[in-house]
């Protein structure tokens, strides 16, 4: 037997902890009796209405049937037949009511009903709350797309990492984390927002990212006060998380050495930025729009001899002494990879050897 009164005790409080209308409650819970009457007693396409009372502390469940003198379709058709005595009340066309509710709470499967009743309204209960709470997770980001947040970690548990924001669960998923990062209670971090949205469905997405490059812009933006305010520019960047990035940054005003901007004095500025990173490797790259001068810097502390760039096939070759090699591939080309990625670039590096008479030699490798 459903328990009115246990069922209102509930709704309210489940209405006033998670935020959701009261009456959107009730709707789910009678929607969850309408389909479990539908698959235990009646036929899927019947007309069944659901009316729960809190006030009379009753359960009314009616069937839709619309009069005529010959029924073709049973769950949702009445003939004046079996209307008998009350036939003459109707015309044919008319929709009448009728009342089961009795059949169901005195039937011989009244207690499996309401035991399936109650289980379905519980799992769509449990999912309302679910999308109610991504719906305010959404809202609170709703603006906030390409913007980091500094928050708290409150859990950790089966890989999520659970951080506190203004009172708010958010879940930072093992996908968008950083191996080096250690996740424990209370530390701080700062969080990549990097996309928001809602779909057509109104299913509402928000992907909080530790990976992101732009996790670095966004911190340097909150350090360096000339980003904001157009003075330096981060022109490109590119990233192998928790081992390095390399940055092409520019400057509005000649005189300003953006590189020096990022780093300032005692490498105070870059320092927090890495130190945020758990010392994540950072090469900040001066951008004068000359592609042989950046692809020298992006490959320091190499020395490099020369560069050739083949702009048709999209090519740079690089020519360095052999003992250079290890400098400036870095570990598994790593260092080769990101220049490549940052100057939109392949690079291709040139073993160069000389003899005594300047007759050069050259190897090339893939």
């Amino acid at each position: 037997m459903l328990d009115v009164k246990q069922i209102e005790q509930a709704v309210t409080i489940i209405a006033a902890e998670k935020k959701i209308p009261k009456e959107k409650l009730v709707e789910i819970i009678e929607a969850a009796i309408r389909t479990a009457y539908k698959k235990d007693y009646g036929k899927r396409d019947e007309e069944v209405n659901v009316k729960i009372n809190f006030e009379a502390e009753t359960v009314e469940i009616n069937i839709e049937k619309t009069v005529v003198k010959e029924v073709e379709n049973p769950a949702l058709e009445i003939s004046f037949e079996e209307l008998g005595d009350d036939a003459w009340d109707f015309e044919e066309g008319d929709i009448i009511e009728l009342d089961v509710t009795d059949e169901v709470m005195k039937g011989d499967w009244a207690e499996s009903f309401w035991r399936i009743a109650s289980q379905a309204a519980r799992q769509v209960i449990i999912q309302k709350i679910w999308d109610s709470e991504k719906e305010k997770i959404y809202e609170l980001f709703e603006w906030k797309e390409g913007q980091v947040i500094n928050v708290k970690v409150e859990l950790v548990e089966w890989g999520k990492v659970i951080f506190d924001y203004n009172g708010n669960q958010i879940i930072l998923p093992k996908s968008e984390q950083v191996s080096r990062d250690v996740y424990t209670a209370w530390s701080r971090f700062y969080l990549y927002i990097s996309e928001v949205s809602k779909w057509e469905n109104w299913v509402s997405k928000v992907i909080l990212s530790r990976k992101s490059p732009e996790l670095v812009t966004a911190i340097f933006a909150e350090t360096v006060p000339e980003i904001n305010d157009w003075i330096i520019t981060i022109d490109e960047i590119v990233r192998q998380p928790w081992v390095k990035t390399k940055m092409l940054v520019s400057s509005t005003y000649e005189e300003i050495d953006p590189v020096w901007t990022l780093i300032w004095q005692k490498w105070i500025r870059v320092k927090s930025v890495m130190e945020e990173l758990s010392w994540e490797k950072i090469d900040i790259i001066p951008n004068f729009w000359d592609l042989t001068d950046i692809i020298k810097k992006s490959l320091s502390p190499a020395e490099i001899l020369k560069v050739e760039v083949d702009e048709d096939e999209v090519l740079a070759k690089v020519y360095i002494n052999p003992e250079e090699r290890a400098k400036a591939v870095w570990k598994n080309w790593l260092n080769v990879n990101l220049a490549s990625k940052l100057i939109w670039y392949r690079i291709s590096i040139v073993d160069m050897e000389k003899n005594e008479n300047e007759e050069e030699k050259v190897e090339e490798e893939k």
